[in-house]
């Protein structure tokens, strides 16, 4: 076996491992591009190999996605096959794990008018909210990862020629993830654990609020009352540790829905789901969005904060130092998956009920009651960089350095 099928062997075997923690007798369902056929099968063995009862693939092909934007009627985009959420919902509630592959070209609708991709993309939340809720309360095991496609890597390696594009491409993703060393599921046991640590430290200082400043951004967030960070990976309802995100190099944790006020200014191009958003910034009083602007895309974001009332109001707050191992790639990989454990970010959308004590068991009313952000969406944007200092203002109103220069300062 060459080097590159052993190291493409043990990526799969880490996704179902360390991923998705598979036990024996779940049911597995793989999200997949069809470009990424080789790791999917090698996954499928795995996920067999570690006692899966069954692993269904669901394909997924731009080119048909593309097609449906440039051909179909207009009442197309107002509906979302309800078997396939019914779907997501059972497999869920029988037990079952998702792992998606997740690589959406950054250009897929040049050219398509915004309004359909948002009906569309909005029909998709609507018809999904049960499904989405199970995400957000951590009720199964999913992961989201990447690898490489055409598209994706000629977006980001525009220097190389063509036909290095993918393997670099597969470089890059197996040192991000870690499959480049001896034991990629040592490795990643001890980043997981290396990542309690801060989120350890994080939660024992139980901010108040926190004040970001730097270029473009002067912003203040409350935190609230029995917040959490978390940072790694999560248990689901049966007590099975996973990895949402693979990779992943942040901590996180939720503002107080009415507590966000001031300016943040992005510092990393924005994928909206094969809209690209570039140069933006967005200013909060009480909580929500009461301006914004953007040199590119700016419609894109418009049709994101007409999503429903809680996409005007942050969701998530994010820390990942600038010295980090992505970062340090210094390249931006326009997905968010990526580009997110590159970059401290925050989260227009839906708040995460498990960064809240309790926060599972809670009603929509009580979470928002309780300073949670409810909405059909949730979009991570990048606003880190190596000018960005935040101060942590602690119980007693005590001020101190949490960043500095990008940096953690604690």
């Amino acid at each position: 076996m060459d080097a590159f099928k052993r190291q493409l062997d043990k990526y799969a075997e880490l996704l179902i491992k360390v991923g998705v923690n598979l036990q024996p007798g779940q049911v597995l369902l793989v999200e997949s591009p069809l470009e990424t056929a080789e790791l999917t099968r090698k996954v499928v063995r795995k996920a067999y190999e570690a006692g899966a009862k069954y692993v269904q693939v669901q394909w997924d092909d731009e080119a048909v996605t593309r097609a449906r934007f440039e051909s179909a009627p207009d009442e197309s985009f107002t509906y979302y096959p309800a078997w396939n959420a019914q779907m997501l919902e059972q497999l869920v509630e029988g037990g079952g794990a998702v792992l998606n592959i997740k690589v959406p070209d950054p250009d897929l609708f040049k050219g398509i008018d915004p309004a359909k991709v948002a009906t569309s993309t909005k029909a998709a939340a609507m018809a999904r909210q049960k499904y989405q809720q199970y995400v957000r309360t951590n009720k199964f095991s999913w992961c989201l990862v990447k690898a490489p496609t055409r598209a994706w890597a000629a977006k980001v390696f525009p220097e190389l020629p063509e036909e290095q594009r993918i393997e670099a491409m597969w470089e890059t993703i197996f040192k991000m993830n870690r499959v480049d060393q001896e034991d990629p599921v040592a490795a990643w046991h001890e980043h997981i654990a290396k990542l309690k640590c801060v989120h350890t430290a994080l939660n024992e200082k139980k901010f108040k609020k926190l004040h970001y400043k730097a270029p473009g951004t002067d912003l203040t967030i409350e935190l609230p009352e029995g917040h959490l960070w978390l940072g790694g990976g999560s248990y689901n309802q049966d007590g099975v540790y996973f990895v949402a995100n693979m990779p992943t190099e942040e901590v996180f944790s939720m503002p107080h829905r009415t507590g966000v006020n001031g300016k943040v200014s992005s510092t990393m191009p924005l994928n909206l789901g094969g809209r690209i958003v570039d140069k933006f910034s967005f200013t909060f009083q009480d909580g929500k969005v009461v301006d914004y602007s953007a040199e590119v895309g700016e419609e894109h974001l418009k049709t994101l904060l007409e999503t429903d009332e809680g996409a005007r109001y942050l969701g998530e707050i994010a820390l990942v130092p600038h010295d980090s191992p992505i970062s340090n790639l210094n390249r931006i990989f326009y997905n968010t998956g990526v580009d997110e454990n590159a970059s401290c970010h925050l989260a227009l959308g839906s708040a995460y009920p498990f960064t809240l004590e309790n926060g599972t068991k809670m009603s929509k009313e009580e979470l928002l009651e309780r300073g949670a952000n409810v909405s059909l969406t949730h979009v991570d944007f990048m606003i880190g960089s190596s000018e960005l200092d935040i101060d942590g203002e602690l119980p007693d109103g005590t001020v101190i350095p949490v960043f500095r220069q990008g940096n953690w300062a604690l």
